[in-house]
């Protein structure tokens, strides 16, 4: 049984009263908190939120554990049941305590909202206006257009499906229950579904252990489903595969029902064909299935539309694994762990406007395509924005003008979209539409001596994909319908309606909150609480709407109805005072007295009081009197019933404006991805231009020929620094499949291996690299051990960390990857050291076949390889001065440097100098003798071994 299934709110007993707990015979608690503790039991996981007015509150444990956490007084309401604890805070702080709850504390929310009582169910529940139940619950997952999401990422919800049985007969090399997980789950299928509620996109993929830790950290899910029936041992070795890495894993039951494919199409914007639902495997339809009940699940039933699911196969994209990523700084750095954050390679690269193609430019730096068309059709497009500086300001202005479609169009699907959104997708749509218009003119304007347009193929593929006659309609239509100067009029109005509730939560704040409560109140609620409601009622001449009076003939007859009565009240007004003699006399409607005449001023009072006809009812002071008409109560009953139809008419034609968004959902969704495509091709653009960089030339081959090539983030470094970056070039491949660096610490060898991994994945990002020039063979994978780090908490020493990041690239790479390996075995004895990096040169030269950086300070390693005819030697160097003060060359050269210069270092970062002198000494009596004997004992194994 699903939770939404589950009945909410109040339990009714047989005779429509109130259900006493089996559990509790104590007196029962006031309705509102008797609701909310069903509604806590029934959502036991979560923390609820039950809104009060215009506050949500906190009950019961809830208060008391959740209350301080969130910097709440926590009071106790005297009951028949004993204190209750509650705390609460004004609903218009709601995302703020969702970022603390859900983002901060990886917390699920239950939000408990009112809705009307009618006259049974008033009597049912004692009276209450309100019931309340839950109508969403709201997970890190699950964020639809909360205002703390990440707008630059996505927000991704993970199901992880592996298959359900495992024949352990059948896998060989299993020796023991207990063996190797990579070995004894080498081939176990493993589905992935994942989706971003906030855009609608939706991706599949089959997977197998030894990959699904890369996966999981490039798709960087917030929050990952897997199922409670998964046996115990399976359990076990699926959280081993995903490791310590500190995700947010949420355990659901399977579904009640498997669903066919087919039968997601009610959740699509596009039914699954035939043809290609032949290409998701059961693992890939099983994690689909729980990751849309769960979706459902969260949404209480609310209907979503998301994109048809898009399989991501392996091959089409490079696999960058997670020791890359993190080691690499792709998306962040190792210092900050911030995502995007300054020093990480896409934080140098990001030049985006918009928020939505900052998402794209992550998706395809942390997945390369391997795509030759797509790669070139990428650098296409960079190319042609290179020559045509017009386009290039061109598209980037407009794209400025535009707003997340995606996001946009996705809160529509969900119903949640207001007039707000409806004007950014106008504003969007117009974009297009003039982004298109200068591609059309930039084709006609660069034509070649005979006439062919130069830049029509990059950009007429574009053109192609846009879908303009259905969006148009839809933003001529939103024009019509919207007033613009109304809508921003009603936000006046509602901040001014507002201010009361606002003031009383200051005034909460006063008496009971500390100076971090008041400091906590945002800028912009303070500036509501200057905006002071008018000292006098406003009149139905103040209303504003925020449709255009013709955006319906219904509605421009209201209008002019609405006319003709405010017209009779004028004439009324007019009459009313001239025969009681009180010519400032208004006609008004308030809340507590409802419609009255009103007059001010001592003399004019005294003339009312005089006519009979104005006895009826009101109050009076010594220059005011409020009073009733019968003439007045109709003409204003007439008003009300007029401005109530106008409302619901234009409640009508927005919800007739959302249809005609959802109705558009798949040319806008389009659109916007080509306008996220033509973001990151200028994002590209602006960045070649800046950094010199030169378009790469890609290939089928297993070479890499990069001339002058730079680190694109260390680079920038040194330049604020005001130091030059020492270009290098590299030109390993078919005829030296593995470089081995070697040279002084602090001299550039990790740079190199970093900036050439580096290189590799902008070529396939379809970027501009930076580099005089670059040929380079699509590369399947790329795999790095480079950094030191330990893992306590798996028990994991730094030696063990790095011999299983060797592992993954020993037993994975191909002769298509591109491999970095710094420092291998300098966890060890230094004898272990060279036997362990020997031997990992010699699996990468042998077995795997693939390009290869390898940077080590076991210089001997290039005496046991001298005969490998696909290894070439290459070093960094010190130059020093007669005075003895030093300079790092960090240009490579072709040979071996046997000086790593360690104590240089040392005596740079503050070592005392007896102790160099010490260190020294010792460096001059031992420096080869070990090394002869380890070269000695190597050899006669490899010779042995073959």
């Amino acid at each position: 049984m699903a939770a939404m299934d589950l009945p909410q709110g109040v339990l009714e007993g047989p005779d429509g009263g109130l259900a006493a707990s089996e559990e509790d015979e104590s007196p029962v608690y006031p309705t509102v908190i008797q609701q909310a503790k069903m509604n806590m039991r029934k959502f036991n996981n979560c923390v609820v939120l039950t809104r009060m007015g215009g506050f949500y509150e906190l009950y019961l444990e809830h208060a008391e554990e959740y209350g301080p956490l969130l910097n709440l007084k926590v009071a106790r309401k005297k009951t028949t049941a004993g204190p209750v604890a509650m705390a609460g805070f004004p609903f218009y702080q709601l995302d703020r305590f969702l970022k603390i709850l859900v983002q901060d504390l990886n917390k699920y929310v239950a939000i408990s909202e009112e809705f009307p009582n009618n006259a049974s169910e008033k009597i049912k529940s004692g009276g209450l206006l309100f019931d309340r139940r839950v109508t969403r619950i709201v997970t890190p997952g699950t964020l639809v257009d909360e205002k703390f999401m990440n707008p630059y990422e996505n927000n991704f919800l993970l199901a992880i499906s592996p298959e359900t049985y495992i024949d352990e007969a059948v896998l060989p090399g299993c020796n023991s229950p207990e063996g190797d997980i990579l070995e004894k789950y080498a081939q176990l299928k493993i589905g992935l579904a994942w989706l971003d509620l906030s855009t609608g996109e939706f991706f599949t993929q089959a997977t197998t252990p030894a990959v699904l830790p890369s996966a999981i950290a490039r798709i960087g899910a917030r929050e990952m489903i897997l199922t409670t029936a998964m046996d115990t041992k399976l359990k076990q070795n699926i959280l081993t595969l995903l490791g310590n890495e500190k995700h947010l894993i949420t355990w659901y039951p399977d579904p009640p029902k498997t669903l066919h494919m087919s039968e997601w199409t009610p959740m699509l914007e596009s039914p699954v064909s035939d043809a290609n639902r032949a290409l998701f495997s059961p693992e890939e339809v099983l994690a689909g299935n729980m990751l849309l009940h769960y979706v459902q699940d969260r949404l209480q039933g609310l209907g979503i539309k998301l994109q048809s699911p898009v399989k991501r196969q392996e091959s089409e994209n490079m696999a960058v694994d997670k020791n890359s990523l993190r080691g690499l700084e792709i998306l962040e750095t190792l210092r900050t762990g911030i995502a995007g954050g300054r020093g990480s390679l896409l934080h140098t690269i990001r030049r985006t406007v918009t928020k939505s193609g900052a998402r794209l430019l992550r998706e395809r730096i942390s997945s390369p395509s391997t795509s030759l068309d797509v790669i070139n059709q990428r650098l296409n497009l960079v190319e042609t924005l290179i020559q045509d500086p017009a386009l290039l300001e061109d598209i980037m202005t407009l794209l400025r003008r535009t707003f997340d479609s995606q996001r946009l169009v996705q809160k529509f699907s969900l119903g949640r979209g207001d007039a707000d959104d409806l004007i950014s997708l106008l504003r969007t749509i117009a974009a297009t539409e003039n982004i298109a218009d200068a591609i059309r003119c930039s084709i006609k304007r660069n034509v070649d001596a005979e006439g062919v347009p130069s830049v029509e193929g990059p950009f007429s593929r574009l053109l192609l994909r846009l879908s303009l006659s259905g969006p148009n309609a839809l933003a001529l239509r939103i024009s019509e319908a919207i007033d613009e100067d109304g809508l921003m009029a009603s936000h006046r109005v509602e901040r001014i309606q507002s201010s009361s509730i606002i003031a009383m939560a200051q005034g909460v704040l006063n008496a009971e909150g500390e100076s971090d409560d008041l400091q906590a109140m945002s800028q912009v609620v303070r500036s509501k609480l200057c905006d002071s409601a008018p000292k006098q009622p406003a009149s139905d001449e103040d209303e504003v709407w925020i449709m255009r009076r013709n955006a319906s003939s219904i509605l421009e007859n209201l209008h002019d109805k609405l006319v003709t009565l405010r017209d009779e009240k004028t004439a009324l007004t007019a009459k009313i005072g001239s025969e009681i003699g009180a010519p400032n006399l208004t006609l008004r409607w308030t809340p507590g007295m409802g419609h009255i005449c009103h007059v001010r001023g001592t003399k004019e009072v005294r003339a009312s009081l005089e006519h009979p006809s104005s006895s009826r009812g009101g109050t009076t002071t010594k220059s005011t009197r409020s009073f009733y008409m019968a003439e007045w109560s109709k003409l204003g009953g007439s008003i009300d019933q007029v401005k109530m139809q106008m409302r619901a008419e234009e409640q009508r034609v927005f919800l007739e404006l959302r249809d005609f968004v959802v109705f558009n959902l798949v040319k806008l969704r389009r659109n916007a991805a080509v306008l996220d495509e033509l973001d990151v091709a200028c994002s590209g653009t602006v960045l070649a231009k800046e950094q010199s960089f030169v378009r790469p030339i890609l290939n089928n081959g297993t070479s890499h020929k990069i001339i002058s090539g730079r680190h694109p983030t260390v680079k920038l470094g040194l330049e604020e620094q005001g130091r030059t970056f020492v270009s290098n070039d590299c030109l390993v491949g078919e005829k030296q499949r593995i470089w081995l660096v070697t040279g002084p610490n602090m001299a550039g060898k990790s740079t190199f291996l970093r900036q050439n991994a580096l290189i590799s994945i902008l070529a396939q990002v379809g970027s501009f690299v930076p580099a005089e020039h670059a040929e380079i063979g699509i590369v399947d994978q790329i795999f790095s051990r480079i950094g030191s780090a330990d893992n306590l908490f798996e028990d994991q020493s730094t030696f063990m960390v790095e011999m299983l990041e060797t592992a993954t690239i020993l037993t994975q790479a191909t002769p298509r990857s591109f491999v970095i390996m710094d420092e291998v075995g300098r966890g060890t004895t230094p004898e272990d050291g060279i036997a362990v990096g020997y031997a990992c040169l010699h699996h990468l030269y042998h077995t795997n076949r693939c390009r290869t950086l390898f940077a080590t300070h076991f210089h001997v390693l290039a005496d046991m390889t001298k005969d490998w005819q696909g290894l070439g030697c290459y070093c960094t160097d010190v130059t020093e001065s007669s005075a003895g003060s030093f300079s790092y060359v960090h240009r490579l050269r072709p040979g071996i440097n046997r000086q790593s210069h360690a104590l240089k270092v040392a005596k740079l970062a503050g070592i005392p100098p007896s102790a160099i002198r010490v260190a020294a000494q010792i460096l001059g009596t031992s420096q080869h003798s070990s090394a002869g004997q380890v070269e000695s004992q190597t050899l006669q194994h490899v010779s042995s071994t073959g």
